[in-house]
């Protein structure tokens, strides 16, 4: 469901949710980096979602996707000290990511802005709120 033409829609904020948590494991970690060739342009910044569902990977594959990709960023997490979340992220990361620290706010917050606008695409379809 979208909104209106060219919105996103659920399977877009998952792709989107996990494509960029592969983005901040490059930052910290580009070892553990691992996108599937298709998904930066199908969920990266800058993607248009696409009404039709033919367009993407299935839904169980994106979210095996999102689940790795999040669970690959928290064990990278668990292993850092407080010295190595003061290290600077490498050249090319965005301004508002100068260290370590920073990418894993700015995952907390990217999370919770998206799934914000889930949610309201849940209530305008007449879904209760899940909390």
């Amino acid at each position: 469901f979208q909104l209106h033409d060219g919105g996103n829609h659920a399977l877009w904020f998952l792709g989107h949710i996990a494509t960029t948590d592969n983005f901040m494991i490059t930052l910290v970690d580009p070892d553990h980096s691992n996108v599937p060739e298709s998904y930066p342009a199908l969920f990266g910044i800058g993607s248009t979602p696409s009404p039709e569902i033919s367009d993407y990977p299935s839904i169980q594959e994106v979210k095996s996707y999102c689940q790795e990709r999040r669970n690959t960023l928290l064990a990278i997490l668990a292993r850092l000290t407080d010295d190595d979340l003061a290290t600077e992220t490498p050249d090319g990361a965005p301004e508002f990511m100068p260290d370590f620290a920073s990418v894993f706010e700015t995952a907390i917050w990217h999370e919770g802005l998206h799934t914000g606008q889930l949610s309201m695409l849940r209530r305008v379809r007449g879904f209760a709120p899940v909390v």
